[in-house]
């Protein structure tokens, strides 16, 4: 996980993304999921290529199930972004990295 990657859970989800100022990414991911380790270099690179204009966060849906619950998360990777505490894109499963590029683009 790169620096600029913060690691959430279900306590430090309000603080950490609903109350940020900047626009949030959160990465909901699992150990376990293929296509989750297979995107997490994208969402280092997106951390750093949008550094001071994006918070990036992962959120480990096994050990922290409330959040993801709370957004009816199905399937994993599930990556969101939040802006002014409230959600504004849903992005599911593997993407290509200019698909995720052009959604933060489109809400910062």
């Amino acid at each position: 996980m790169a620096e600029g990657v913060k690691e959430i859970n279900d306590s430090t989800f309000d603080d950490e993304v609903l109350k940020a100022t900047e626009l949030v990414l959160v990465d909901f991911w699992a150990p376990w999921c293929g296509p989750c380790k297979a995107i997490a270099p994208m969402v280092d690179e997106i951390s750093k290529a949008f550094e001071g204009q994006l918070k990036v966060t992962k959120c480990n849906v096994d050990d922290n199930p409330a959040t993801p619950s709370n957004y009816g998360i199905r399937a994993i990777p599930t990556l969101m972004l939040f802006k002014g505490g409230e959600k504004v894109e849903t992005i599911v499963g593997m993407v290509e990295k200019s698909k995720l590029e052009q959604a933060i683009k489109n809400n910062l």
